[in-house]
This record gives C-alpha cells, structure tokens and sequence, in this order.
C-alpha cells in the first residue's frame, strides 16, 4: 500500500521571490529543506503537518534576526608568519573570510601587510573583507581637532574625513588587483567611493562592496545632538551628507555594491565600562570622541528600514540581503536560495498590506538599550520567520516562538565561482 509523502509545512498563498522570478507561489518544506516551489495551488491533495497561509504576502529567503544559523569572519591583525600559518586550519574549520583594516592603531594592516595577507588568502580561497579607511590621516585629523579643544561626538565625523575612505579604497583595489584576488570593501559610505568600485569592476577587476543602513538612513546631523546623545551613532566610516545617500542607493541598484548588512556592533550607551559612555569623564563630560566605541546596533532593523524604503526591486532586496552574500561567503545554495532539494527552508513571511509605526528601541530584541533609528516610520516588519523549516518568529503569536540552540554553525566553503558574474554593473 502506497502512503503519501507527509510535509512538515506549506507556505500557501505567497508572493514570492527567487532568483529569477516573482511570482504566485506555494512552497513545501520537509527534513529542514525546501522540497517544493510551485505555481500557487499546485499542493492541493497533498498532506503536511502544518500550514501557513502568507495572505499575499512577500515570502523572501531572507530571515530576520532573532534565531539564526550563523558563521564566524576570522579578523586578521597581523601578516606575521605566525597569522598567516593558520589560514589552512580556518579553512579546514569552515572559516573562508578573514577581515582586515586600513585604520585605527591596533588593527591597522601596512601595505606591505596588506600584500602578505592578500596572497595567503588566494592561496587557501579565502574570501578578504577590507575596512578600508587611511589611517595616519584619521590620526593626523584627530590631533589637529584635540589641539583645538574639540572632542564632542560631533567631531567623530571631521577625524574620518571623505578622503581617508577614498584613499584606502583605491589603495585597496591596487593592492588586490595586484595580486589577482577578490576583495569585499565593507562600510562604503559615499558615492565616491562607489565610483572608484565601479570603475575597477567595470575593468574586470574582482572587486565587491557592501554598504550598511546608516548610510542610507542616518546623517551627520544625528551626530550633532545635545551632549553626548550623538556617540550613539558613531561609527567608521560615519555617516556622511543626506545628499549622499541617493549615491548609496544606485550603488545598491546597479550591482555596484553586492551586499547590504548591518555592521551590527551592539555597544550598550550607558554602560561606563565598555560601552558608549566609557569615553566620559570628569575632564570631558561630552566624552571625547576618538575613544567612543565604534559602531551602531542594526541587526533586527535593517531588513525593515530597506524594504519600507521601498527603492530596491524586491529581486535586488532579496540579491543584496541575502543571495550575494551566501553567494560571496560560500553558503549557496544552502543558504540565499530557495531550490527544493538544497536549499535550507529559510524563509520570511511579510505581511499583504502595509501599515505605518514608529520603530521603537522597545520593539527590539538585541542585547542594547537604544537604536540610532528611533523615531523613523517603517511600514513593514516580518511577519513570519522559518529556519531550517521551523517557525521561530510569529509577530502576531508574541514574537520569539524558537529555542535557544536552535541556531547551528555553518561549515563554509570558497566563493562561488559564478559570484564573479557580479563583478561588472550595468552600464549607463
């Protein structure tokens, strides 16, 4: 006697978004895996444990960050020979990238750094995210500004001038083209610097950029704010001009910059040990800026901020947030795709309509007691968030529905060979 294959869940109803079409859609999901995309109503018949009905809705393969599968970027300090030894032990670990930087005095990498770390990292395909800021001009810059008394959160922005970033990346492309190996410049925050991107990608050099929210949604007026509530939305590069963001979307649009993440560093502000409030003293009661920790928390927010945005095609969404990236670390298909038979059933379900509210530091889940995007109107949040074919996120069920532990590391491998493909943007 035959016995019908059982499912552990549909997802009917959907819009949704692979790689090559959007379309009307009903997906099934069995061991962890997506096992069927099909035209809407082509489950019917079929027997599953549970559905989901998206009402419409947008489903992505992109999951919001609440409980997550997850690897490591190994961060490279030094090109001694010790370092670059273990490059064969990340690789076997399932570590593919190692991120390096241009700037700040106990991570800076010299040029000829650079180029040692760079062939080690063609040698055992490694994929190399560059930080790529001038770092004697970002030191320069910053004693010429203590020598005048000037130490707010403010005076972040003025240390990394535009030209710190637009030097380094053309040092940087040099360097790799150089040596013939890919490179991420992450954190790009001006359309200079995308120009410079675009340019070499054009010539065919393997070069590939992300960008992060507080490049399309903050500016350096939410530096300039009473006191010291500016430091929370200090970070390197900082963000720069509104007139700048226009620069960072096309950028986005056009296939010059191949990710968008969020740079998530989730420094607690009024913590006076390490976090945001540890640059405070009595001499400085507005901190000084040079010793503020880096970075803005962003994880849980960025996926809502593009999508309510709406400037991105949803194809372009779904490439830039998650396709390239699992394409560039050496997760795809498993991860980035929806392919029955390979794909992990990694999905969002976002809601049919949208409906605006004001995002509060109170919606959020990070380990942080603010968000530099409070107060902006979204009209979008994930509805729904499936991992491995388990429902671990349900907005209208109270929100968090998964387990601790559930999240699993993820052995990695090279770049995807097709991901160069990517590297030349359309023309015009």
């Amino acid at each position: 006697m035959l016995v019908a294959m059982e499912f552990d869940l549909f997802i009917l109803n959907g819009v949704v978004v692979l790689e090559n079409e959007v379309g009307e859609f009903d997906i099934a999901i069995k061991d962890e895996k997506i096992a069927k995309v099909v035209p809407r109503g082509g489950l019917e018949g079929m027997v599953t444990k549970k559905t989901i009905d998206a009402q419409n809705g947008l489903v992505v393969l992109i999951l919001m960050c609440i409980s997550i599968d997850y690897s490591f970027h190994a961060l490279c300090t030094s090109a001694g020979p010790l370092a670059i030894s273990e490059f064969p032990a990340l690789r076997a670990a399932g570590i593919s990238s190692l991120k390096f930087f241009m700037a700040f005095e106990d991570l800076q990498l010299h040029d000829d750094e650079i180029l040692d770390v760079l062939l080690a990292a063609r040698r055992n395909q490694m994929t190399l995210l560059v930080h790529a800021e001038n770092g004697q001009v970002i030191s320069w810059m910053t004693k010429q500004l203590e020598k005048e008394g000037l130490f707010d959160p403010k005076w972040h922005i003025s240390s990394h001038p535009p030209v710190a970033e637009t030097e380094a990346a053309s040092r940087a492309i040099a360097l790799a083209g150089f040596i013939d190996v890919p490179i991420l410049i992450v954190h790009v925050s001006q359309p200079a610097v995308a120009e410079t991107i675009r340019a070499a990608k054009k010539l065919g050099l393997p070069i590939f950029a992300e960008t992060c929210p507080q490049y399309l949604f903050l500016t350096r007026d939410d530096l300039d704010k009473p006191g010291f509530e500016g430091a929370k939305c200090v970070c390197s590069p900082p963000p720069r001009n509104a007139s700048d963001h226009e620069g960072i979307w096309r950028g986005l649009e056009d296939g010059t910059l191949t990710v968008f993440s969020s740079d998530h560093c989730p420094f607690v502000y009024e913590d006076e040990n390490g976090g945001k409030k540890s640059s405070i003293s009595k001499e400085y009661p507005n901190g000084r800026f040079q010793y503020i920790p880096n970075g803005c928390p962003g994880v849980e927010t960025r996926l809502a901020l593009a999508f309510s945005a709406k400037r991105l095609k949803l194809q372009k969404f779904v490439e830039v947030s998650a396709t390239y990236a699992a394409k560039m670390y050496g997760l795809y298909p498993q991860k980035g795709a929806l392919i029955p038979g390979k794909s992990d059933a990694d999905v969002t379900i976002w809601y049919p309509e949208d409906e605006s509210f004001t995002l509060s530091n109170k919606m959020l889940h990070h380990n942080v007691d603010y968000t530099p995007y409070e107060g902006q109107t979204l009209n979008q949040w994930p509805r729904y968030t499936i991992l491995r074919g388990k429902v671990v996120w349900d907005r209208d069920a109270g929100g968090v529905v998964g387990n601790k532990g559930y999240g699993k590391f993820l052995e990695r491998g090279a770049l995807v060979p097709n991901t160069l493909n990517l590297l030349t943007p359309p023309s015009g």
